[in-house]
């Protein structure tokens, strides 16, 4: 904290109250800044520097997306400090319910589609190997290291093949596109003036048009009906103006949603063996329903949903 308020002093905002405003799942903090009753946030990326300078990138490819980003109003990349807008406390999570989620999601993927608009250029590709990098977290962190199961050949062999069928309806679908990475309840805010404010996106890539759709609408940490939640997928497609049926289109989101919450199962996993963050577990039962249910759909998944439906979680 001392860095902090010597580079406070250093660019005239000393006078502020400072307090803090949250921590994420990596290891930056946040505080809020207050001086007569206006505030902004003060992001410390000091144990991340690296994030930094790929956060005010993206930022700004945003911004001239039209997407609602925060400003950033101070930057120290030396010592890892941001000042940034304040979108204030009210999360998609805090106010979803079952009587305004339809409306509130559809807000939502209005933005995907603006954001899909923003610059990919030179982004990091989603491509084969990164989703392979990714659902391979699933084995090692989840099946391995967290439930302690080994696998015969005959079931790496299954899980091999499921693999790839996913990478390849994922990659079958329209590309290039900008992807927020984890679009959902928690990075999703509602301003005071009822604009969607879109947060913790530094990690964008280009990938695949249904990312960000499956991150918002099958959300590991709040759940809607099944039904409902394909057609919102399909008023998305709609939306995007894609030339493409509805068997195909719920096709590659299920395909997306597989690929995300195997990853997920890893990253939750790694979250509390690696880094002690216990929080996460209580999100693991959604997110391995979300993959049991959704492979069981398609026949070169059923396997795959066998294998982990069978799992008794600790």
């Amino acid at each position: 904290m001392n860095k902090i308020e010597v580079w406070l002093k250093e660019i005239g905002w000393q006078d502020h109250e400072i307090e803090i405003a949250s921590a994420d799942a990596s290891f930056r903090q946040y505080y809020r800044l207050n001086k007569a009753g206006k505030t902004s946030i003060l992001m410390d990326s000091s144990l991340e520097k690296d994030s930094l300078p790929p956060f005010i990138d993206v930022t700004n490819r945003l911004l001239v997306a039209g997407v609602k980003a925060p400003a950033i109003l101070e930057q120290n990349v030396e010592e890892g400090f941001l000042i940034i807008e304040d979108f204030g406390n009210t999360h998609y999570l805090n106010i979803l319910d079952e009587d305004n989620y339809q409306v509130l999601y559809l807000k939502a993927m209005q933005e995907i589609v603006k954001m899909q608009e923003a610059d990919a250029s030179a982004l990091p590709l989603y491509d084969n190997a990164f989703l392979h990098f990714e659902m391979g977290l699933m084995q090692e962190w989840f099946l391995q290291k967290y439930l302690d199961m080994s696998l015969d050949g005959e079931t790496e062999q299954m899980l091999t093949s499921a693999l790839d069928t996913i990478s390849d309806v994922v990659l079958s679908q329209p590309q290039d596109l900008f992807v927020h990475r984890d679009y959902h309840s928690r990075n999703i805010m509602l301003t005071p003036k009822e604009e969607i404010g879109v947060i913790d996106y530094q990690d964008a890539m280009s990938g695949a048009v249904t990312y960000d759709l499956v991150s918002l609408l099958k959300d590991c940490y709040i759940e809607y009906d099944s039904k409902a939640i394909e057609r919102l997928a399909l008023q998305f497609r709609d939306l995007k103006k894609l030339d493409v049926d509805d068997a195909t289109f719920i096709r590659w989101f299920d395909f997306m949603g597989l690929q995300r919450h195997i990853k997920v199962l890893g990253v939750f996993s790694r979250l509390y063996l690696r880094d002690g963050k216990d929080g996460y577990l209580q999100d693991i039962p959604l997110t391995l329903k979300y993959v049991v249910e959704t492979a069981e759909k398609y026949e070169e998944t059923q396997e795959l949903s066998k294998l982990l439906g069978s799992i008794r979680l600790p």
